[in-house]
């Protein structure tokens, strides 16, 4: 048993550590930071209350995924397909839990069926969790093929439509009705919307997201299940324009409305694609809004410096008082320092 004296001695040696001591101190955390420790560039964010940190539960990993956005498989064409093999041998023999897989849009660069079997031929080689997805403006590109599929502009449609392309993507999922879904898992709600028409309905929003009253209406209700702050994840593909606008093509079309839906509630994560984002060179983390928007890299098409190998991703993990988000580089299965941002969960007023 330590003596009151020891007792005294080692308290005094603690004290001068944290008083003294900060180099030491840096020294042990930044060497010895576990994979769930907060970092990091995000210092942007609100700092976790005293009282939340002390609570033992709130270092404990409720659930994690992956966000894996614009793979643009490609019939044909092998660089997609090598990136998105290497981005799956890495998530399925992961050194932390993955409970799911969300496919953030774009699965496929031209939307034809011979995209989506390579890509199911794919996923079968793998030992994965559930996958889940919602649809990106490639998947309604086989519009634009011909006969002898090569692009043609002139006779777009091509006799085709957007309608066969959104049934050609909810076949795949097993989606019955629409191309939006939800799902719970682990307590926690996915809430993932989808662009319902592209030029071939809606020539005048170009590469926008269109979003139906229909869908609008059952994201409000949705959203309704959210009154307690309990943490919901909203996956779209087109990022959002500026706050106070409807956007218009490569953005979410009916912006305003979309922002409405979710201002009233709080701990709301709105998770993006679309852009190609390279998580080593830009921040992906946007605050001007209610919600917190985080913009994914791409598996398939991520703009590099020169690496043609780039292939990226989005880890997240759900914590008691906090959600972590990562960049992740599947090439050589390393984070991205840069790409480590950490956020409170808002209490209740």
């Amino acid at each position: 048993m330590m003596s009151r004296r020891q007792f005294v001695k080692r308290m005094l040696a603690i004290l001068a550590v944290f008083a003294g001591g900060g180099t030491i101190w840096k020294y042990v955390l930044d060497h010895e930071k576990p994979l769930h420790a907060e970092s990091d560039s995000t210092a942007a964010t609100t700092p976790i209350p005293t009282e939340q940190t002390a609570n033992p539960t709130s270092n404990k990993l409720l659930l994690s995924f992956f966000l894996l956005s614009d793979l643009h498989i490609s019939d044909g064409i092998s660089i997609m397909t090598d990136k998105l093999h290497a981005a799956l041998k890495d998530v399925s023999s992961f050194e932390s839990p993955v409970e799911c897989i969300v496919l953030g849009g774009d699965l496929t660069d031209m939307g034809r069926e011979t995209d989506y079997k390579l890509l199911r031929k794919i996923l079968n080689g793998y030992k994965l969790p559930p996958i889940y997805a919602n649809m990106g403006n490639h998947d309604y590109y086989d519009i634009w093929l011909d006969k002898k599929g090569e692009f043609a502009k002139e006779t777009m449609p091509n006799g085709k439509s957007d309608a066969m392309a959104k049934e050609r993507f909810m076949k795949f999922f097993g989606y019955k009705d629409q191309p939006y879904t939800d799902f719970w898992m682990g307590g926690f709600h996915f809430i993932l919307v989808s662009q319902e028409a592209y030029v071939g309905d809606k020539p005048e929003y170009g590469e926008g997201a269109w979003y139906s009253d229909a869908q609008l209406a059952w994201l409000s209700n949705q959203m309704k299940q959210h009154e307690d702050g309990k943490p919901a994840f909203v996956f779209i593909h087109q990022p959002l324009p500026a706050p106070g606008m409807d956007g218009g093509s490569h953005q979410l079309v009916r912006a305003k409305e979309f922002r409405e839906i979710l201002k009233p509630y709080r701990n709301v994560f709105v998770l993006s694609g679309h852009t190609h984002r390279n998580f080593a060179t830009e921040n992906h983390y946007n605050q001007d809004n209610s919600f917190h928007w985080f913009n994914n890299a791409s598996v398939g098409k991520t703009r590099s410096s020169g690496n043609d190998n780039v292939a990226q991703g989005m880890y997240v993990q759900i914590y008691e008082d906090k959600v972590v988000v990562r960049g992740r580089e599947f090439s050589d299965r390393s984070w991205i320092d840069s790409a480590h941002y950490t956020v409170p969960l808002q209490a209740k007023a």
